[in-house]
């Protein structure tokens, strides 16, 4: 028998038997959130995994998280969501997943912004271009507006524009009265006499009212607003329908007619050549 040699079963390696009683990974984070009081779908609520990748995580089956940079990744997550340091559990993942701990990459903390933030896109120069064309074009067209705008007033501050031939006359603005004033003397004159000329205007408010000729066509189917005139003429005879009679003055070939139309009456009217005559 020799002295001082070891057996056979010495010389095997100790066995660490808090290790051999150790939780996995899933296992752990499975305990450790039960004992917070914490249901799978409060953990992905709470770190945006999705619930289907904690339940495999859990069951240690690490397929789905699609690598192990990825797995790491959620290992930590769901470690500092339950209450766990994340360093023990990553380095037992890694002895049994990757044959020894990995030395430190940003692979995880750049997981989980990305996982977290929103997506980031370029800016789309394509619209700023479209955009900066639209406002230079807009403002020409206002340079050029506003250039036109200067010279006819300057032409009304400074009185008629200079001109190298002859001076037109300047064309008056027709302006919208209140009332149509009566036929001057001079226009009832001037009314035709081989034709009927009717003139209805729209003195106390708006009227409908309907005008046809000896043949039946229409002359005019419409509203008149209050100031509004029109001025039908035919060889022979004028139909006439007044939707608010009393709305409505009538001038019958240059003379004024003197009914008392009711606010209101509708009026069916005939008139001919020569003196008014109601029809």
């Amino acid at each position: 028998m020799s002295i001082g040699s070891n057996s056979p079963e010495d010389e095997r390696p100790f066995q660490d038997e808090s290790e051999e009683n150790r939780p996995s990974v899933g296992r752990a984070l499975k305990q450790a959130r039960i004992a917070a009081g914490l249901t799978v779908d409060d953990i992905s609520g709470s770190t945006r995994v999705r619930i289907g990748i904690v339940h495999a995580i859990e069951a240690d089956d690490f397929a789905p998280c699609g690598g192990d940079v990825y797995a790491r990744g959620h290992i930590r997550t769901l470690a500092r969501a339950v209450g766990l340091d994340p360093e023990p559990l990553l380095a037992q993942f890694a002895a049994e997943h990757g044959g020894g701990r990995p030395a430190p990459t940003p692979a995880a903390p750049l997981f989980e912004a990305e996982r977290i933030r929103p997506e980031r896109r370029g800016p789309n120069w394509t619209a700023a271009m479209v955009a900066a064309i639209v406002v230079v074009v807009g403002f020409v067209g206002f340079t050029a507006l506003k250039g036109g705008d200067d010279g006819k007033q300057s032409v009304a501050e400074g009185g008629a524009a200079p001109t190298t031939g002859k001076s037109a006359s300047p064309t008056p603005k027709e302006s919208k009265p209140d009332k149509t004033p009566e036929p001057s003397d001079s226009a009832i004159a001037a009314a035709p006499q081989d034709k009927v000329t009717v003139q209805v205007s729209a003195v106390n408010g708006r009227s409908w009212i309907s005008a046809k000729d000896h043949n039946g066509r229409m002359l005019f189917d419409g509203l008149l607003k209050k100031g509004d005139s029109k001025t039908f003429q035919d060889s022979s005879k004028i139909n006439l329908i007044l939707g608010d009679a009393g709305a409505i003055q009538l001038y019958v070939n240059g003379k004024k007619i003197e009914d008392q139309f009711q606010p209101g009456a509708v009026e069916r009217l005939t008139y001919t050549k020569g003196d008014p005559e109601v029809g």
